[in-house]
């Protein structure tokens, strides 16, 4: 029997399981024994693999391997250069230095940033006397809600968190709640 991949958009709310109460992914994915690569918290969207292929998904998690992954946060404030350089260099948090990161602005005016994900719903707060940005970090590490803690670290909290890339593969066309199987040249390259 052939092995399953697979590429979801994890929406807000949605938890990274199958089992329990309440919003998983069964209300999304109605194929049979695949698991999450990874996960992403209840309140964290966007990309989440999975698969049935158990070498595959340790592959995949395995943080001596440092496959990167994409995020775009929408954070309380305006980051200046300093905060930029200090998510790159690393920040202490729970004790521990993170692992150099990328980090830059994005900008409101590129199609290809923050502005073309889909609304959330529910929307964030929103304060008008606390304007707000996005920020993307590429990470190598997966540490429980390090983008999170990496942002208040530097004095500007996250509201809204979408893994939008692990490696090269990226949200693209999907909309929160949606899957697709990836392709064999996706697969292949992963592997790698």
């Amino acid at each position: 029997m052939a092995k399953r991949y697979i590429l979801f958009y994890k929406p807000f709310g949605a938890q990274s399981q199958f089992s329990g109460a309440g919003h998983t992914l069964k209300k999304y994915i109605s194929v049979p024994n695949v698991y999450p690569c990874g996960r992403l918290d209840h309140d964290s969207e966007g990309l989440l693999l999975l698969t049935d292929d158990g070498d595959f998904q340790h592959s995949v998690t395995d943080p001596k391997l440092h496959h990167p992954r994409t995020y775009w946060a929408q954070v309380e404030g305006l980051p200046s250069a300093d905060a930029l350089r200090q998510l790159e260099s690393g920040v202490v948090i729970q004790g521990r230095r993170t692992l150099p990161a990328k980090a830059r602005l994005l900008s409101s005016d590129s199609p290809n940033d923050a502005s073309a994900l889909p609304p959330r719903d529910p929307p964030i707060r929103f304060r008008k006397s606390v304007p707000t940005a996005w920020i993307e970090l590429t990470l190598t590490e997966g540490r429980n809600r390090q983008v999170r803690r990496m942002t208040a670290a530097v004095g500007h909290p996250t509201l809204r968190l979408v893994r939008v890339a692990i490696g090269d593969l990226k949200l693209a066309d999907l909309e929160p709640g949606q899957w697709r199987a990836l392709t064999a040249n996706e697969i292949n390259t992963l592997k790698q």
